[in-house]
C-alpha cells in the first residue's frame, strides 16, 4: 500500500482518486472545491486542508489540474517545498509541453523523480479504471509510475523523456477534433441528401470512413446507444476542454513551424460552438452547430 497525495478531485480526478482506494491505497486529497472533497470523502478519501497537508509524507503525489498555469503554481509555489524527497510526481494535467518540460526540469533540479501523464478515455474511462495514460519521464521514473497507472488505466505507454505525454495527448486530440468535426459535417451533408443516418453509419463504420468518433461517439442519436448524442450532448468530454486542447495543438504547431490547416479550422468551427452556447455541452454536440449553420 502507498500513501497518495492526489491534488484536483475534479470530474476526472475523483474516479481516478476512487480508483487508487479499490485498490487499497491510502489518498489524501485536496481541491478548491468543497463539493468536490465532500463527495469523495465518503468514499474513504482523506480531505486535506491545503496541498501542502496533502503532500507531507506521501510516497507519490498525483496532480490533476485545469492549465499550465495552475501546475505550475501548485508545484513551484507549495509542492516542491513540502513533499517528501523520495515522493514520485505524476502530473496528469493535460497542459502544454513547454511547462511540463520546466515543471519537470525543476522537479529533477530539486532530486524529485517525476512523469508526465496526461490521460485519454474520458469520465467514463476513469470510473472503469480503463483510461490510457501517455507517460514522458525518465526509464526509472516510469518504472515507478506503471504500477499506479495501472490501477487507473487499462493502457499505459511510455512516449520519451519529459513533456513527451503532453506531446502525445496533444497530437492525439487534434486528431479526435478534426475528426469529429468531419464526421458530424458528413451526417449533416447526409440529412441533406436524404440519406438516413443508420445506414450512412452502417456503410463509414465499416468501410474507410471508420473512426472512433464516428464508431464509439456517433453524433446523431440511434448509431451507437451509449454516445453522448442520446443525452441531448451532455458530457463526456465538454466542447470546453476540446477547444482547449485544440488551442494547446495550435500553439505546439505554432513553436515547432508545422503548418496546421486542418486543425485551425476545426478549432474555429469550436469556438463558434461554444460561443453560441455550447461550451458545457460534449463535443460531439457540434453537429447540433453545423446543422443549424446549414439550415
Amino acid at each position: 500500500m502507498s500513501k497518495i497525495g492526489f491534488i484536483g478531485i475534479g470530474n476526472m480526478g475523483a474516479p481516478m482518486a476512487r480508483n487508487l482506494i479499490k485498490a487499497g491505497h491510502s489518498v489524501t486529497a485536496f481541491d478548491l472545491s468543497e463539493a468536490a472533497l465532500s463527495a469523495i470523502a465518503k468514499d474513504g478519501v482523506d480531505i486535506a486542508s491545503s496541498v501542502e497537508n496533502a503532500v507531507s509524507g506521501a510516497d507519490a503525489v498525483l496532480t490533476m489540474l485545469p492549465a499550465g498555469t495552475h501546475v505550475r503554481d501548485v508545484y513551484f509555489g507549495k509542492l516542491f517545498d513540502h513533499a517528501a524527497q523520495q515522493a514520485l510526481l505524476i502530473d496528469c494535467s493535460t497542459i502544454d509541453v513547454d511547462t511540463a518540460r520546466a515543471v519537470h526540469g525543476a522537479a529533477v533540479a530539486k532530486g524529485f523523480a517525476m512523469v508526465d501523464a496526461p490521460v485519454s478515455g474520458g469520465v467514463g474511462g476513469a470510473a472503469a479504471g480503463t483510461l490510457t495514460f501517455m507517460v514522458g519521464g525518465d526509464d526509472a521514473a516510469f518504472s515507478r509510475a506503471k504500477p499506479l497507472l495501472e490501477v487507473m488505466g487499462k493502457t499505459i505507454v511510455h512516449c520519451g523523456g519529459a513533456g513527451n505525454g503532453q506531446a502525445a495527448k496533444i497530437c492525439n486530440n487534434m486528431m479526435l477534433g478534426i475528426q469529429m468535426s468531419s464526421v458530424a459535417e458528413a451526417f449533416v451533408l447526409a440529412d441533406k441528401l436524404g440519406l438516413d443516418a443508420q445506414k450512412l453509419f452502417d456503410v463509414a463504420s465499416t468501410a474507410s470512413g471508420q473512426c472512433w468518433s464516428l464508431t464509439t461517439y456517433c453524433p446523431v442519436p440511434g448509431p451507437v446507444p451509449t454516445s453522448p448524442a442520446n443525452r441531448n450532448y451532455e458530457p463526456g468530454f465538454a466542447t470546453a476542454l476540446m477547444l482547449k486542447d485544440m488551442n494547446l495543438a495550435l500553439a505546439a504547431a505554432k513553436s515547432a513551424g508545422v503548418d496546421v490547416q486542418v486543425a485551425e479550422k476545426a478549432t474555429a468551427l469550436y469556438a463558434a460552438f461554444a460561443e453560441a452556447g455550447g461550451n458545457a455541452k460534449d463535443f460531439s454536440g457540434l453537429i447540433t452547430y453545423i446543422r443549424k449553420d446549414s439550415a
